[in-house]
């Protein structure tokens, strides 16, 4: 894992798998994750490209009304810093979205990636950025 500065604030960033798992429950690890972002415990990274998938998902998968979208995706932006990336990557042959994580996480120059997703988590690093799973994290923070 990349180390955070000296003095720096930890930067990660959530796939959407992680966002959908706390936005549906209130308990576990990535609802824990989502408010320590809110309580700038650690410096939440997101893209255009991540919170496009991520409302997708709310209203293709969950049925989310419009406006309960339109408000969580405002929530998101304001709590975390947004990355515009300027590359595109071509990692993760089986999902594409995937490559949008790393590509903010290393435009971001994100410590950490945060995933449930079984493509992003055998990585385990990607160009020093570890990759994690939410439990982990929430270990991490807690020490």
């Amino acid at each position: 894992m990349s180390a955070a500065r000296p003095g720096a604030q930890l930067k990660a960033v959530l796939d959407t798998n992680v966002y959908v798992s706390a936005f549906h429950s209130m308990r576990g690890a990535p609802f824990e994750l989502w408010r320590s972002a809110i309580r700038r415990k650690y410096l939440l990274l997101v893209s255009p490209a991540i919170i496009g998938e991520l409302a997708s998902v709310l209203r293709a998968d969950l049925a989310w009304p419009e406006e309960e979208i339109v408000a969580q995706l405002k929530l998101v932006v304001r709590v975390a810093s947004m990355v515009q990336p300027t590359f595109t990557l071509e990692v993760i042959a089986r999902d594409r979205d995937d490559d949008r994580i790393l590509e903010c996480a290393v435009a971001g120059k994100a410590d950490l990636i945060v995933s449930g997703d079984r493509h992003l988590t055998r990585l385990k690093t990607f160009q020093s950025i570890a990759i994690v799973r939410p439990a982990d994290f929430l270990r991490m923070m807690q020490h």
